[in-house]
C-alpha cells in the first residue's frame, strides 16, 4: 500500500483542440468552445453548447484509421487514447478503465440499433479490443464525478497490487437525450455559463474525450509526471438531482483526500472545482470549501471554456490542471465577474503565474455523489 502512483501521460479531444497544448493555447487566448447552435435534431430551440466539429473529427480520425463502423463518440475516444497508448507494453497487469455517463446512448435514437449496442459494457469492450487490452474493461459511470472517480479506482487498484498500470479514458457527447434532460430540469443557461458569478443562471453542456496513463513504475517518470496523493468519494444522499445544502458529501470527500495526502488546507496551491454555474451547485461548493478551510485558496471552474462535459469533466479538468501545474499557471475562471455565492471563495479572475506543487480536483453530481483528489508535482520537476 506504500506504492506511489503517478500520471505520466495525458491527452484530450475538445472543440478547442485535439491535444493538450492546442487546448492550453486556446485558453491562453481567452477562447471558449461554447457557441450558439440551432440544430432541431438536438433541440427544438437555439441553445448554447460546446460541440466538436464533425468534419474536423472525421478528418482527424481518418489520419489514424479509415475504417467504417465507428460511432462519433467512439472516434473521440479512440483519438484521445491513441496518442498516449503504448500497445507493446499492454499486459495482463494493465487495466483499462472507461468513464462515461451516457456512452453511445444516441444509438437508441436509430430504430435499426439494438438496446445492447448502447450498453456501456459493449462500448468499453469495443474500445478495449481496438487497442488490444487483455484484461476485462472496467466501466465507471457515476454521474458527473465519473472521470475523477475513475482516477481514484485506478490509483487504488495499483496501490493494492491488482494492476501495475492503467489507462483511464473518458468521453461523453452532446445528444438530444442529454439536452432534453437538462432542459426538463430548467437547468440550462440561455447564455454561456458563468460559474460562481452572481448573474449565473445555469449549466452549459459540452462534449469531450480525455485519457491518462497511470503507473507506479518510477522509471517512466519525466518532468511533467504528477503524483496522485490522496482521494475521497462520499455520497451525501440528499436528492436525485440536488446537492446537500450543507456541502456534507463534498466536505467529507475533501477531508478524506487531504488526510490521505497528509496535507493541511493551506498547503493546496489551487483548486479545480466542479463549478457548473447552477444556483445550488456553486453555493454548495462554497460552503464545503469554507468548511474545509479552503476559502482563501485560488480556485477556478473550467466549465466556461468547455461547458459541462458530464462524466468526462473530471478527467478533462484533471488533464488541464496537470498542464496548468507544470506551467505554474493559474487560469481565470471564464465567465466570472462578481461573486454570487454566500460564502467567501477565491475565484481566479485573471490568468496569473504561481509556483504550484499541490492541487485539488473536486467533482459533484446527480444522486449526491462527490469526489475529491489531491495531486502533487514531485521535486524532480
Amino acid at each position: 500500500m506504500n506504492k506511489k502512483v503517478y500520471i505520466t501521460a495525458t491527452n484530450c479531444i475538445t472543440p478547442l483542440g485535439f491535444d493538450v497544448q492546442s487546448n492550453i493555447n486556446a485558453m491562453l487566448e481567452g477562447n471558449s468552445a461554447i457557441q450558439y447552435h440551432d440544430d432541431l435534431m438536438l433541440l427544438d430551440q437555439p441553445f448554447c453548447s460546446a460541440i466538436i466539429d464533425d468534419k474536423k473529427l472525421t478528418n482527424a480520425f481518418e489520419l489514424i484509421d479509415k475504417s467504417q463502423g465507428y460511432s462519433r463518440l467512439e472516434k473521440m475516444l479512440i483519438l484521445a487514447l491513441n496518442s498516449i497508448v503504448n500497445r507493446s507494453e499492454i499486459t495482463s497487469r494493465t487495466a483499462f478503465i472507461l468513464s462515461t455517463t451516457k456512452g453511445n446512448i444516441v444509438k437508441l435514437e436509430n430504430q435499426n440499433n439494438t438496446i445492447e449496442s448502447a450498453q456501456l459494457a459493449v462500448l468499453a469492450k469495443k474500445i478495449a479490443n481496438y487497442f488490444g487490452f487483455i484484461t476485462e474493461p472496467i466501466v465507471v459511470s457515476n454521474a458527473c464525478v465519473s472521470g475523477a472517480l475513475a482516477i481514484v479506482v485506478a490509483k487504488r487498484m495499483i496501490k493494492a497490487g491488482v494492476y501495475d498500470n492503467a489507462y483511464v479514458l473518458a468521453g461523453d457527447e452532446v445528444s438530444k437525450f442529454v439536452l432534453s434532460g437538462f432542459k426538463s430540469f430548467q437547468a440550462m443557461s440561455e447564455k454561456p455559463c458563468k460559474p460562481y458569478d452572481k448573474n449565473r443562471d445555469g449549466v452549459t453542456l459540452g462534449e469531450a474525450a480525455a485519457a491518462v496513463y497511470i503507473t507506479s513504475d518510477e522509471s517512466k517518470l519525466d518532468v511533467e509526471s504528477i503524483q496522485i496523493l490522496g482521494d475521497g468519494s462520499v455520497n451525501d444522499a440528499n436528492h436525485i438531482s440536488g446537492p446537500s445544502r450543507s456541502g456534507e458529501g463534498l466536505f467529507r470527500s475533501i477531508e478524506s483526500a487531504l488526510t490521505e495526502a497528509k496535507l493541511n488546507a493551506d498547503q493546496i496551491d489551487f483548486i479545480s472545482a466542479h463549478g457548473t454555474a447552477t444556483v445550488f451547485n456553486d453555493e454548495m461548493e462554497s460552503i464545503a470549501f469554507n468548511r474545509s478551510h479552503l476559502e482563501q485558496v485560488p480556485m477556478n471552474s473550467f466549465k466556461g471554456y468547455f461547458g459541462h462535459t458530464l462524466g468526462t469533466s473530471g478527467l478533462l479538468e484533471i488533464v488541464i490542471s496537470i498542464a496548468s501545474t507544470n506551467k505554474n499557471l493559474l487560469f481565470a475562471s471564464k465567465g466570472f465577474v462578481d461573486l454570487g455565492v454566500t460564502q467567501p471563495i477565491a475565484v481566479i479572475d485573471i490568468n496569473s503565474k504561481k509556483n504550484i506543487r499541490y492541487f485539488l480536483k473536486t467533482a459533484s453530481g446527480f444522486g449526491g455523489c462527490n469526489t475529491a483528489v489531491v495531486f502533487y508535482k514531485p521535486e524532480l520537476n
